[in-house]
């Protein structure tokens, strides 16, 4: 299986709309070929240390049965519309993606 944590930095003022796109598009992902899990988040404040909160900040986690299944996800049709979407949006994206250690 294989993990992926995408952490996106979203313009001041932009989370709503950007979290509304996001979110119409999950029903095409989660029917996907390996797609195991496909959920946007943000930060809860807990108060725990060394929690580091950013309300501007969405983090996706998802999961895939294998890379070939991730790869293809990147270039459908319904992800590079949502890219589109989306691009004026974000301030930076991140990426990490894991396997079982």
């Amino acid at each position: 299986m294989i993990n992926v944590i995408a952490s996106i930095q979203i313009k001041e003022g932009q989370l709503s709309e950007f979290i509304e796109i996001f979110k119409s598009n999950v029903p095409n992902v989660i029917q996907e070929k390996g797609c195991i899990e496909y959920v946007p988040t943000v930060d809860v404040p807990t108060g725990f240390p060394p929690q580091e909160l950013n309300s501007n900040v969405v983090t996706i986690i998802e999961k895939w049965d294998n890379l070939e299944d991730l790869q293809a996800h990147i270039s459908t049709p319904h992800m590079l519309a949502y890219k589109e979407k989306v691009k004026n949006l974000i301030e930076k994206m991140s990426l990490k993606i894991l396997k079982e250690a």
